[in-house]
């Protein structure tokens, strides 16, 4: 027994632990408010990006995602001193249904790019949640291996409910990263839908990625999305799963059969890949090389990214047209009320939407 002047202890006694120090450096926390105070330099922003500065292309592109009035004021500057030092690269758009392997192709594709010496630039439009808005981008987290590489960037940016806007910003992310230096740029849309469109409007090779067995209602996805391919590669052609791939190839092989020539004069191929195991990426960038000798040879690219600039020109001004409009504070309480007498069957939609337009017409 121990009596109570013992040294013992119970094992279940408090100690009193290690004292806590004062972490805090004020000194730290004054300089990080005078940093956030310190007004932006555009210059040297613009200067250390054209001289291929990786933080300042992180910092342009957020000012471009910005919705804050001044930003984007910034932003249209800085865009338009990196216009004449962009369009110096080959722009490639990569979709597919979700689970094809989207993220694990870009990854082995980028990271035998830069194995060649390319510098490459990877933009994914990446889903956002439709409750809280937050964006999941995990693109960073599911490429590992070519977020570390020196030769990379990859920058994921929130689709939103706004595809317009995020498509234009993405457009606009393509000048800064070309002005940078990035020779190649990769866009990974969201998965299969009107985002297609929008990618397959700002890249030079459209490229498609199937699964094998996945379905006729699969199988190529849709006629549209099959008609924009520039290629179809038949991903995870391996193991067990390679017959089945083959098997895939001859029957997308015959349905692009059915398609008119395209006007880049270009017959769309089908091949086989297995990004896992790292198999079939070195042919597909032989195929792309060959589709870009052959239509600048035939001046299709040029002509495309003139025809492409006049796109996003008008699709820039729709949307420009549409956010001022709903903006508008006279709209916005008419909205209100034209849309409870469409709720109530009292007014026809289109008969509400011309009267709204009359009213816009008008305050102009």
């Amino acid at each position: 027994m121990h009596n109570k002047d013992s040294h013992y202890k119970k094992a279940l006694t408090e100690k009193d632990g290690i004292e806590q120090p004062n972490f805090v450096d004020q000194k730290s926390v004054q300089s990080i408010q005078n940093f956030r105070r310190k007004p932006l330099d555009v210059e040297n922003l613009i200067s250390k990006l054209l001289q291929g500065d990786v933080p300042s292309l992180s910092k342009a592109i957020t000012l471009i995602e910005s919705t804050n009035v001044k930003h984007q004021e910034i932003a249209h500057a800085i865009i338009q001193t990196c216009l004449p030092h962009a369009n110096k690269s080959v722009r490639i758009g990569i979709t597919g249904v979700p689970g094809v392997g989207k993220s694990t192709f870009i990854e082995a594709f980028g990271t035998y790019l830069t194995s060649v010496g390319k510098k490459v630039a990877v933009l994914a439009i990446d889903p956002s949640s439709t409750i809280s808005k937050g964006s999941i981008l995990g693109d960073k987290t599911r490429m590992e291996d070519l977020v570390k590489n020196p030769h990379a960037f990859i920058r994921p940016s929130a689709s939103g409910n706004s595809l317009g806007g995020v498509s234009r910003k993405t457009r606009e992310s393509i000048i800064l990263c070309e002005a940078c230096g990035f020779d190649t740029i990769l866009i990974e849309t969201v998965g299969v839908g009107q985002s297609e469109t929008a990618v397959h409007s700002m890249t030079d090779f459209f490229l498609l990625l199937n699964l094998a067995g996945a379905g006729d209602e699969l199988q190529g996805i849709k006629r549209g999305i099959m008609e924009m391919a520039d290629a179809v590669v038949i991903n995870k052609a391996d193991g067990d799963n390679l017959d089945r791939a083959r098997n895939a190839k001859l029957d997308v092989n015959r349905g692009l059969q059915l398609f008119p020539l395209k006007d880049s004069l270009w017959k769309p191929k089908v091949l086989l890949a297995s990004a896992y195991y790292n198999k079939g990426i070195k042919e597909i960038w032989q195929l792309l090389l060959e589709y870009f000798e052959l239509t600048k040879a035939n001046n299709y690219f040029e002509n495309n990214r003139h025809q492409q600039n006049i796109y996003w020109l008008k699709e820039t001004i729709n949307e420009q047209l549409l956010q001022n409009f709903y903006q508008n504070h006279t709209i916005s309480e008419a909205l209100l009320k034209e849309e409870k007498l469409v709720q109530e069957n009292e007014k026809s939609p289109f008969t509400a939407a011309n009267e709204l337009l009359e009213v816009y017409r008008k305050l102009r």
